[in-house]
């Protein structure tokens, strides 16, 4: 098909009536029209201009929605304002139709894009994902699960599939959208300016034809989808951790004309009582003894997430004493590395309990332990030395709680009395 321009009084149309010239940028357009619509909003002219600026309104709304649109505007300079025309395009013949044109410029197997008249709108390819959180323990992460759930689901009507109305029935052209299955809407973008859009007709649901009541599918009363209830099952995979996507794909609701979309679940992790988890190590506390950090032991120290007792045998022989908050790395017992028997590593910090008060010793018993024990690393030397009381039960959050409490805390003004007025001095 041989392409045929339209006229250059047609194609300056609409940027006259935006003010703008021919080639404008969008930022020009969106400029000239914020301005244009104030201008000639109607609520913003005496009564008796309305009508008038209503319709420069409406032309100003369509003359920006053309032109900021690279296909519209691609469409407008090629053929003029004809080729919106519903149907037939006016200058170019007899039968030469808008879809032709749409398959001759940009490839199209027919349809009409949405905002240019003629059949039901384009679909898109896939349809929209469905997210929610899933949250998973440490142990289901590091062990692993699978779950099955009931999962409620829009479904192409099984009756009719997908058609809405009986066998032999023919729909009819919807008098909403006039069978284009968009339609024109106004939407607010500040105060007194609106602008016109294409959204999809909610009376067709964009198919641009309705049946008629007694013609529509018993099953799904014209609506070309049901509700089903649809068993499912996810799978988390060892090693797995907060963040990751668990998706079921071509789960989310069917609409017709689509690819369903997915379900995404995204994972989150419940806070572990006794494990922290970076990347794939693990970290827990250790409790031990005094007489285990001194002394050594050989025992479980924690139970795994997997149920397993980890045990160790901490000889003092060859190794120092255990200090507090000391760290301790056992290889290969973190979390597991996914698609790989490799696993993270563990690292146990250990916390010394002391004996609670009341241990008592002979003098024999403490002059050996002394003995035993490394003394004061360094004796201090002063001239004057005080043996003072102490009280070994005292508190931290008392440390800065006496301030001002006992007298000569607080500076008292001398000068006045008891009535707050100002004694003067004797002459």
């Amino acid at each position: 098909m041989d392409q045929v321009n339209g006229s250059s009084e047609d194609i300056d149309l609409l940027p006259e009536i935006l003010g703008i010239q021919q080639g404008a940028s969008k930022t020009e357009i969106r400029k000239a029209y914020h301005k244009a619509a104030l201008s000639n909003h109607p609520d913003k002219v005496a009564e008796e201009d309305r009508a008038t600026a209503d319709v420069k309104f409406k032309s100003i709304s369509q003359a920006y929605e053309i032109l900021q649109d690279d296909e519209k505007r691609h469409l407008y300079n090629t053929h003029g304002m004809s080729a919106f025309d519903k149907g037939q395009v006016g200058g170019m013949g007899a039968g030469v139709n808008l879809d032709d044109i749409l398959q001759h410029m940009f490839g199209m197997g027919g349809g009409v894009p949405p905002g240019f008249g003629g059949g039901g709108p384009r679909k898109p390819r896939k349809g929209r994902d469905e997210e929610q959180e899933y949250e998973v323990t440490l142990e289901e992460l590091y062990k692993g699960k699978s779950a099955r759930f009931a999962s409620t689901k829009i479904v192409i009507c099984s009756h009719c599939k997908g058609k809405g109305g009986k066998d032999n029935a023919k729909p009819r052209q919807c008098d909403t959208c006039q069978g284009r299955g968009m339609r024109q809407a106004l939407r607010s973008i500040g105060p007194g300016l609106v602008t016109q859009e294409t959204i999809i007709c909610d009376s067709c649901k964009g198919t641009g034809s309705v049946f008629r009541d007694k013609d529509k599918c018993k099953k799904c009363k014209g609506k070309r989808t049901v509700q089903e209830r649809k068993m499912l099952e996810i799978y988390i995979p060892r090693g797995a951790k907060a963040g990751d996507r668990i998706v079921l794909e071509g789960e989310a609701d069917q609409l017709p004309d689509q690819e369903p979309g997915d379900i995404v679940f995204n994972l989150t992790e419940v806070e572990h009582e006794t494990f922290k988890r970076a990347g794939a190590d693990l970290s827990a506390s250790m409790r031990i003894t005094l007489a285990e950090a001194l002394c050594g032991f050989s025992r479980v120290v924690i139970k795994h997430l997997d149920g397993r007792g980890i045990s160790i045998n901490y000889r003092q022989s060859d190794r120092q004493v255990l200090k507090p908050g000391q760290v301790i790395k056992v290889a290969g017992e973190g979390m597991p590395h996914k698609k790989s028997d490799l696993r993270g590593d563990l690292y146990l910090v250990v916390d010394v309990k002391f004996p609670e008060g009341g241990l008592l010793l002979d003098e024999h018993k403490t002059a050996h332990l002394q003995e035993l024990l490394p003394g004061p690393s360094e004796i201090i030397a002063a001239d004057t030395v005080d043996e003072v009381d102490y009280d070994e039960t005292a508190d931290l959050g008392d440390f800065g709680a006496g301030d001002g409490a006992h007298g000569g805390g607080a500076w008292e003004d001398e000068e006045e009395e008891d009535d707050g007025q100002p004694q003067c001095a004797q002459q």
